[in-house]
This record gives structure tokens, C-alpha cells and sequence, in this order.
């Protein structure tokens, strides 16, 4: 598309490491195209309240192994509105970009197919949120990163429920999806994995707690999601306290540790491909897609359908395995 002079690129909703690699794939891809980039702050509110910068190949140097989001995020309940999305169709056209990259969740996506749709404005979406939720994509920047830090933090709650006869649960995030939980539930051995996806009563786990205290373990680690229909961790271990007092219960609830810290080598590295990526769709006439990665393979998903298909399906394979090794 030879009419793309500007890119806008901006982050929206919560944080997840390989936010900024996928910033600088973005600007340094664009600039290789002689194209201008322009960074919009704090999202859809920066978008409407015209907080931009002109980003030149120095603006992103040394952020590639930075947490976070250099342009800033924020929630805007304003753009959900038609007078909203206007502020901000005007202000970009000011500003003169002609087309956008959003680097984000589900809401981020939403927002985005909207906005394009009623302006015409060319977009493409990547997949940034530590939830791993998103249709089109075998992995989100920045799940490998949270998943690597719930499990440091695993393994260290194990070395002390060891030495006490402790059973730690553990809250993760996943309100809506329980792949942190799951993946790092296997990674790190829990003997048990409650998932919003799964519906596991609490009779249930206290069956398996006693099929392993039988098996003479001293110490037990229950990895619990956030959105977990019994209540979250500390529901849960209550509950459990109440028919079940054999060990000390303790609860750990992780929270937004798990959004920060330097990217892994994988989000990295598939940051920077997705940015990359997603310039070049811009450039071959996709208005509006999604960038994934399906294998090893960079694709494009048309973001109606990635929308479309909002259930996102865990490893059903990799939800046996957790209770063939949890024996």
C-alpha cells in the first residue's frame, strides 16, 4: 500500500514483557521502509487526548530487554463511545498516520476492529498479554515470561512446604484462561491444577490430596487460577482446611509479579518477529488482521475472525498429562 507514509503504534490494556522488543521491531521495520512512526501513549486515552511522539530508530534503543511498555498503557471506557472514537480519528489524521499497529489483548483487538472499520484506517493487531488467550496464536507475548516466573516462584514455595509438611496454594493469574496455571502447574510439579475451564469440586481435591498424602508425601503444592469457580486460592484453602487438616495450609497469591521483569529469550524473539511481521502485512494490503504464530511459523488471522472465535481451547492433551504425573 504505497499510501502508508506513518505508522501509529501504541500498547493498550495490561502490561506483558515483550511489549517494548515488539515497539522497536515495529519502528525499526518501518523506518527500513523509509516509513515515519509516530509512538501514541497511554493507548486509546492517548489516542484521543492527541499524546503522541514522533520515534526515530534511538527512541527504542535499549528497551528489548525491558518489562513493560515504554508508550505507556491505560483503560479508556471514553473510546467505547462514538464521540470518543472521533477525538481520536481526528487526531490521528492531524497527525497524519495512516495506519496503526496495536500491541494488546482482547479489548485491545475489539477496539481496534471498530475504530477501523468506521475511519477506514488500515491496522494490525499483536497478541500482547500474559494470558495466552487469544485466538489465531499458539503463544501471546509475554506468557512464556509470566509462565517462567511462576515457576521460580514454585519452586521456592516447594523448598519450604518441604521443610514444614506444608500444602501451599498458589493464585495465579487467568480470570478467564488457566494456561498459566496449567503450564506452570506441570513445569513445576503441583500435585493439583484448578482451572476456570475445569470444573473440579472441592471434594474432588480432597480426594486427590488424600490419594497423595497416602503416598507418603510430606508436602503439597495446589496451583490455583484466579478465575477458578470455587473463589480463588483463598476460598479454596479454606475449604479444604475445613475437611481436610492433616498439613498446615498456607495460601500464596502471586498477583502482578507475574506481568513484570525482563522478557525470556522467546518473547524476545517473537516480539520481534510479530513487529516485523506486522509492518510487512501493512505494506502487502492487510487492513485488518492479527499476527500469530502458528508452529514456528509467523501467520496473519483476520481479526473478525479472531474475534469471532473468542473461546480459547487449553491443551486438553497437556490437562491429562498433569493428572497422569500428579500420581
Amino acid at each position: 500500500m504505497n499510501n502508508i507514509k506513518r505508522i501509529g503504534v501504541y500498547t493498550s490494556g495490561g502490561d506483558a514483557p515483550g511489549m517494548n522488543a515488539a515497539i522497536r521491531a515495529v519502528v525499526r521495520t518501518a523506518l527500513y521502509h523509509n516509513l515515519e512512526v509516530t509512538g501514541i501513549y497511554r493507548g486509546y486515552e492517548g489516542m484521543i487526548e492527541g499524546d503522541f511522539k514522533n520515534l526515530v530508530s534511538r527512541s527504542v534503543s535499549s528497551i528489548l530487554q525491558k518489562g513493560g511498555t515504554m508508550l505507556k498503557s491505560a483503560r479508556c471506557p471514553e473510546f467505547r463511545t462514538p464521540e470518543g472514537r472521533k477525538k481520536a480519528y481526528d487526531n490521528i489524521k492531524a497527525a497524519g498516520i495512516d495506519a496503526l499497529v496495536a500491541i494488546g489483548g482482547d479489548g485491545t483487538f475489539t477496539g481496534a476492529e471498530i475504530f477501523s472499520n468506521e475511519y477506514n484506517i488500515p491496522v494490525m493487531c499483536i497478541p500482547g498479554t500474559i494470558d495466552n488467550d487469544l485466538y489465531g496464536t499458539d503463544y501471546t507475548l509475554g506468557f512464556d515470561t509470566a509462565n517462567n516466573t511462576v515457576i521460580e516462584s514454585i519452586d521456592k514455595i516447594k523448598d519450604t512446604a518441604a521443610s514444614h509438611n506444608r500444602l501451599f496454594f498458589v493464585e495465579v493469574m487467568g480470570r478467564d484462561s488457566g494456561s498459566i496455571a496449567l503450564y506452570a502447574g506441570v513445569a513445576g510439579g503441583a500435585e493439583a491444577i484448578m482451572l476456570p475451564e475445569k470444573d473440579t469440586a472441592i471434594d474432588e481435591l480432597i480426594d486427590m490430596l488424600e490419594v497423595a498424602k497416602d503416598r507418603n508425601k510430606t508436602s503439597m503444592i495446589v496451583i490455583v487460577a484466579e478465575g477458578d469457580k470455587n473463589g480463588g486460592a483463598y476460598n479454596v484453602a479454606k475449604r479444604v482446611k475445613e475437611k481436610f487438616d492433616f498439613y498446615d495450609t498456607k495460601v500464596s497469591i502471586l498477583g502482578h509479579l507475574q506481568r513484570g521483569g525482563s522478557p525470556s529469550s522467546f518473547d524476545r524473539i517473537l516480539a520481534t518477529r510479530m513487529g516485523y511481521f506486522a509492518v510487512n502485512e501493512l505494506l502487502r494490503g492487510n487492513t485488518r488482521g492479527t499476527v500469530g504464530i502458528r508452529g514456528s511459523k509467523i501467520t496473519s488471522t483476520s481479526l473478525e475472525e479472531a474475534l469471532r472465535n473468542k473461546e480459547f481451547k487449553l491443551d486438553e492433551e497437556l490437562i491429562t498429562i498433569s493428572e497422569v504425573m500428579n500420581i
